[in-house]
């Protein structure tokens, strides 16, 4: 995909829609939601109707855990980046979360500051964990 001439499509899925307006804010011009979600269970039609390139998608969602979504989305051979927004600062979900395919792994107490950082490495094929004590040595 050309960044410099299209907008990059992005799905949004989490159960907090106080969440999903603050992404949607911090968002600059150069990224479209094409979609949102306040839970897994339609992602798999989201994805094929919205055909997004970037997934921003949380862990603790109902009915079904992100990371086992994000898992069921690469087998289904979705080619879309997933960008983790979490609350869980702990690096059994970040090595958890890469090994779904993860692009990145934001923490929601950072979600200001790394959001877009993250998106941005995700796009240029970068990992991007969110910098915090907890998750040191991660990268």
């Amino acid at each position: 995909m050309d960044t410099a001439t299209s907008h990059v499509r992005l799905l949004l899925v989490d159960d907090n829609a106080a969440v999903l307006r603050q992404v949607i804010q911090l968002l600059p011009c150069e990224f479209e939601i094409v979609g949102t979600l306040g839970d897994g269970a339609g992602l798999r039609d989201a994805v094929r109707n919205h055909q997004p390139d970037i997934i921003v998608l949380d862990i603790t969602l109902p009915p079904v855990c992100g990371i086992a979504l994000a898992s069921q989305l690469r087998t289904a051979g979705c080619v879309a980046k997933v960008v983790f927004l979490t609350v869980h600062s702990d690096p059994d979900y970040v090595r958890a979360a890469f090994a779904a395919g993860a692009a990145a792994y934001v923490v929601k107490t950072r979600l200001s500051l790394d959001i877009v950082l993250a998106l941005r490495a995700a796009l240029r094929g970068e990992r991007f964990i969110s910098p915090s004590p907890e998750l040191e040595g991660m990268e």
